[in-house]
């Protein structure tokens, strides 16, 4: 049984997760820092990317993690996610969305027809923040332009922003989830659409059926562009 105290941080993570709360957002576009890590055009390949930036240091979180979580799929995905940061398994063991919440992505994902082979998967962040706390200002601002640099290798036809956190981060939105759920986006000229983190489905079982929902328009989408009958 849960403490009261338990109760109540339960109900805050609920709330924050479709109504949003304090994130690092900046006002517009000339706030962002333009002194980003520079990433070499010449670079072509992920693993070769993987080797050049998996030792980074560019902020804190490079000095207190365990692994540096690069990203986990098909290289040449038409279909890729992205979550915030990596979480206490996700440090210890260098892959994404390990543990209960992705064994439930897996899931999710076969009942769309895929499996985590056929797609990629990554985070805004590829180190874990303390206690798993929001990505700051200066972790996106440094990391932020690896996953750009991610995307620009793998190619996906489509794009998928799990959790809030992950998605008003790249999107520079302040929306809540419920306002951004259904729609689709543009990030650098790749669709991009929004749904639950599969931890929000662990903590919050009535969402699964909203998510389903935005999966059904994720595979609808996806075949869209492969080109697939539905």
């Amino acid at each position: 049984m849960q403490s009261d105290t338990q109760k109540i941080k339960t109900f805050i993570e609920e709330e924050l997760e479709i109504f949003g709360g304090p994130l690092y957002m900046p006002e517009n576009e000339d706030e962002i820092s333009t002194e980003r890590p520079f990433v070499s055009s010449e670079i072509t390949d992920l693993n070769e990317f993987r080797e050049k930036i998996m030792h980074c240091q560019n902020c804190p979180l490079g000095s207190s993690r365990t692994n540096f979580v690069f990203g986990t799929g098909n290289p040449d995905a038409d279909l890729m996610f992205v979550g915030e940061a990596p979480g206490e398994s996700e440090d210890l063991e260098g892959i994404p969305f390990v543990g209960r919440a992705g064994k439930l992505l897996d899931d999710i994902l076969k009942a769309i027809d895929l499996k985590r082979e056929d797609v990629y998967i990554a985070n805004v962040l590829k180190c874990r923040p303390p206690n798993n706390r929001d990505p700051n200002k200066e972790e996106i601002e440094q990391c932020e332009p690896y996953l750009l640099k991610q995307i620009e290798l793998i190619k996906p036809k489509l794009l998928v922003a799990l959790g809030r956190i992950s998605a008003t981060t790249l999107l520079r939105s302040k929306d809540s989830l419920t306002a951004m759920r259904g729609r689709i986006f543009d990030y650098h000229g790749t669709d991009m659409l929004v749904t639950y983190h599969p931890a929000a489905l662990l903590r919050n079982p009535n969402w699964k059926r909203p998510a389903w929902d935005d999966f059904k328009k994720i595979r609808e989408l996806y075949r869209q562009k492969k080109g697939m009958s539905s």
